[in-house]
């Protein structure tokens, strides 16, 4: 390991981060199990970045692959028709509550993100965009620039003139109730709009749960006060459901459901290939049609990716797997919430389905303490459990596990988290 480790280093980007002061190589998985190149097997409850939402080596998606592969067609490019692109885009526009919706498919959740802004801008004859304060919608230029987290920024420049607003930074406003947090972030927005820009902004982007900020939630409703104030001045409203899509959230099949609005676009990717490489955009026809100019995709929406993806949409509706995040969900959030009472480096625990987050804090003062998440990671990957980190100072695990996990591994994930954080202390 040490080897490809060197090798690693000497040809990737030193900002490309690894996991671990010992990087593993994830060789073979089965089920929500992994195993490294040194044989050693992990529960993984990270699944890839959100990405491996059914876990591994599962039959109905690699004999759909499978399929596909014995035709011999690998590729053919959007020049020509592919059946089970339009059978994916039909099940997505049906699901995705948008009315005359159509669907435009690409290779990851920050190419959608860089079309909906595409859309937006267009449809607005504007560059002003919002979005929230600790938000990121990828690693592109546009999407970048409305990312809200400097953690992640490389660059100031900007194609876009982006404001950010309040909303999952509610806990800066403890003296506020939620309806007073709902009421300020209201207000802020009309101040926003009445000072900072002109008229005509294109479009607001906002993640119903913060990916990479840490799951970090706004009050449930937000969105929806600030579609009321979008909607007078004909601002579009876009969801970006990267992580938040296909029931992960447990309550709601899309994570802005919770704020009781929908919205003109909303991009998705990562869960819905279970590996393989695809996103989109699902946006009202009218505005997906607007764009003046010819657009293809070379490789977005591939047979390939869109035969494992339509597998994956299909399994996870015929095993209502909405409904065991939103069960096994509360059974870790409610457990973590209960056995780290005691534990000073815990600040907060929260969750939503299966996105759950657990902020470490230097136990004296209070501060977030990225050194003591680094240590966590470290202390359950020695026990056999794979999580992930992020939040806006680095001090925040995360851990999103496939949508199939059982109670079994839920109990057994929960301990290892446990002791681990114990470890610390």
């Amino acid at each position: 390991m040490s080897n490809l480790l060197g090798r690693h280093r000497a040809v990737m980007p030193s900002w490309l981060s690894l996991y671990y002061e010992q990087p593993i190589e994830i060789v073979s998985g089965r089920g929500r199990r992994v195993t490294d190149s040194d044989g050693r097997t992990y529960l993984d409850f990270f699944a890839g970045i959100l990405t491996t939402m059914l876990g591994y080596d599962v039959p109905e998606v690699r004999e759909a692959v499978e399929r596909q592969l014995r035709t011999g067609v690998a590729h053919t490019s959007t020049l020509y028709l592919i059946r089970s692109q339009v059978e994916l885009a039909e099940q997505i526009a049906a699901l995705s509550g948008i009315a005359d919706a159509k669907v435009f498919f690409t290779n990851s959740g920050t190419e959608a993100n860089e079309t909906a802004l595409l859309l937006a801008t267009n449809a607005r004859r504007s560059d002003q965009v919002l979005a929230l304060r600790n938000s990121y919608h990828g690693r592109s230029y546009g999407a970048m620039a409305v990312t809200g987290n400097r953690g992640w920024k490389n660059s100031s420049l900007s194609p876009v003139n982006v404001h950010y607003l309040h909303g999952t930074d509610r806990d800066r406003f403890p003296h506020l109730s939620d309806e007073e947090f709902l009421a300020f972030c209201a207000d802020d927005l009309r101040q926003v709009l009445a000072t900072a820009t002109a008229t005509d902004v294109a479009c607001l982007i906002a993640e119903p749960v913060q990916g990479v900020g840490g799951f970090t939630v706004a009050p449930d409703g937000l969105l929806a006060r600030y579609r009321e104030i979008l909607d007078e001045h004909g601002i579009l409203l876009v969801s970006d459901e990267v992580q938040t899509g296909w029931g992960r959230t447990g309550e709601h099949f899309w994570g802005i459901q919770a704020h009781g609005v929908t919205p003109d676009v909303m991009t998705f990717a990562k869960g819905l290939g279970n590996g393989f490489a695809i996103g989109g955009v699902v946006a009202d026809g009218a505005l997906m049609d607007a764009l003046p100019a010819n657009g293809i995709s070379t490789f977005g929406g591939n047979p390939v990716a869109t035969a494992a993806a339509k597998a994956t949409l299909d399994y996870l509706l015929a095993h209502d797997l909405q409904a065991n995040a939103r069960r096994l969900g509360r059974l870790l959030v409610d457990g973590l919430r209960t056995a780290v009472e005691k534990l000073p480096v815990v600040g907060d625990v929260r969750g939503r389905g299966l996105m759950l987050a657990v902020d470490l804090v230097d136990p004296d003062g209070g501060a977030p303490s990225p050194a003591l998440a680094a240590r966590v990671l470290e202390e359950a990957k020695r026990r056999g459990l794979l999580i992930g980190k992020g939040g806006l100072h680095g001090h925040t695990l995360r851990m999103a596990p496939p949508l199939t996990l059982t109670e079994d591994e839920a109990t057994e994930g929960l301990g290892i988290l446990v002791d681990s954080l114990t470890a610390v202390c």
